[in-house]
């Protein structure tokens, strides 16, 4: 059975590209009817945020990427957080020193800061210099009985090159002397990243490790391991970096990179999944539109790319609106309410048919959900500082203005806009003059509304009043 799993550290917000990892490892799995595992990272204990854990299952929860099992949903290969799975590494590396795999080092943190700089200043690769790997036992044991620390680092072969296959680089080879004599455990008795996922992934039966291309380097680390242990290695798959418009990797620095920031300003889960997948993957043909079915059915290693990524965030924007304009007015109610209520509170008891109505004239406008908030406020709050000189272009705005308020007893019909209409025409002058007119005095915007949408939603009571509060208003 196919196996994936995505394995966050606990250490902050959930990154778009972590959610992008998740993905592709929820879509492969479910396109082959296998397992999406969830496993928390959590081994190195300077890093922790607290809620972390919570806050990155809500957010992959929110995005539909369900795990089959993880620490909320627990199954035969639990437990799913690192720390409580110590007892295993440590059976596993002293297995790994026993076989003369690994081998304890007692350099002080000040003895490798001077080796890295002396190899700095050489221009060589900061590698540790291997210095405690061919300690005798007699020499171990007396350190360890003077109590002094030690970690424990894998051996690397000293010559040759390592050779594997990655389902999306193909063939690739790393000379062993670019490979550290990687930490494995370190000296607070937690196991490092490159000992922990090996251990892991062979317990919780994972078949696809799909993972971000910064962590190639690492994969002839990982597969020695599996020699050494006498596994079989899953397949491996790096999926491209993401990229910043100049190219740069995408980082904080340049804009947003948690998932919860993109939720806050109104990204859609639709669009935010849509936009992710096209990160690196093509369906190999001009769809752009896809929801998560649909990118399970069609999802294939096979047609993920091997070049960085471009986050544009303009076309996660040109989504987001694909997707908005194609919900049903109850769906787009239920997504729009909380980011509308969080400034107008009485919009939690608006009759869901005035909201509908609301909506619909705004729905082909609204690009994130918090747009809602300005695009709706003329319903919540009459427009205030309204001037007469905006129109200063208008030749026949005084023309226009008188128009409109010897007919401003008829707003409680439908007659009101026929006949404002009509004293344009037969005054000739374009209605391109009044509709900019009519709109800015009810809602203190010039385009936008149809007219009398805005007189049926507002009612004839307030349109009467902020078209008055228009006519009245002085010349500066």
């Amino acid at each position: 059975m196919i196996r994936t799993r995505f394995a966050p550290s606990p250490t902050g917000y959930l990154h778009v590209g972590g959610l992008r990892t998740a993905l592709y490892s929820f879509l492969f799995a479910k396109k082959h009817h296998g397992k999406f595992i969830l496993r928390i990272e959590d081994t190195d204990q300077t890093r922790l945020v607290p809620n972390a854990t919570e806050k990155l299952i809500n957010t992959l929860n929110w995005a539909g990427l369900i795990c089959d099992e993880g620490p909320q949903n627990a199954g035969p290969f639990g437990p799913y957080v690192q720390s409580e799975r110590l007892e295993i590494y440590q059976e596993y590396i002293q297995k790994l020193i026993d076989a003369g795999h690994a081998y304890y080092c007692f350099c002080s943190p000040e003895r490798l800061e001077l080796v890295r700089a002396r190899k700095i200043a050489a221009k060589l690769p900061p590698a540790y210099d291997r210095t405690c790997r061919n300690l005798d036992a007699s020499n171990i044991n007396e350190k360890k009985a003077r109590g002094e620390q030690f970690v424990v680092r894998m051996k690397i072969p000293l010559a040759g090159d390592f050779v594997f296959t990655d389902l999306i680089r193909g063939t690739v080879s790393i000379n062993y002397k670019n490979i550290d004599d990687q930490v494995l455990l370190k000296s607070d008795g937690f196991p490092t990243y490159h000992l922990a996922v090996v251990v892991d992934d062979h317990f919780m039966q994972i078949s696809h490790v799909i993972r971000g291309e910064e962590w190639l380097s690492s994969t002839p680390k990982h597969l020695l391991l599996y020699n050494y242990f006498g596994w079989q290695a899953p397949q491996f798959a790096h999926i491209p970096l993401l990229l910043n418009p100049d190219k740069s990797k995408l980082s904080k620095r340049q804009g947003d990179v948690a998932v919860e920031d993109y939720i806050k300003q109104g990204y859609t889960k639709e669009a935010l999944i849509n936009f992710i997948a096209f990160l690196g993957w093509n369906p190999g043909d001009t769809r752009e539109i896809f929801s998560l079915e649909e990118l399970i059915a069609e999802f294939s290693l096979e047609r993920v790319g091997k070049s960085g990524a471009i986050f544009n965030t303009e076309k996660l924007r040109w989504l987001n609106h694909k997707w908005l304009t194609s919900y049903t007015p109850e769906k787009l109610r239920e997504l729009v309410l909380p980011f509308l209520a969080n400034k107008y509170p009485q919009a939690n008891h608006l009759d869901p048919i005035i909201l509908d109505q609301l909506l619909k004239l705004v729905q082909k406008d609204i690009v994130t959900l918090s747009d809602s908030t300005n695009l709706l406020a003329f319903y919540f709050e009459a427009p205030i500082d309204l001037n007469k000189n905006n129109f200063v272009n208008f030749k026949n705005l005084d023309q226009v203005i008188n128009i409109i308020k010897t007919h401003l007893p008829l707003v409680d019909s439908m007659t009101f806009l026929p006949n404002v209409k009509h004293d344009i025409k037969q005054a000739q002058i374009h209605f391109s003059e009044l509709f900019p007119v009519l709109r800015y005095a009810l809602t203190g915007h010039c385009e936008g509304f149809g007219i009398q949408d805005l007189i049926d939603i507002l009612g004839t009571k307030e349109s009467n009043t902020r078209l008055n509060n228009f006519i009245n208003i002085k010349p500066a």
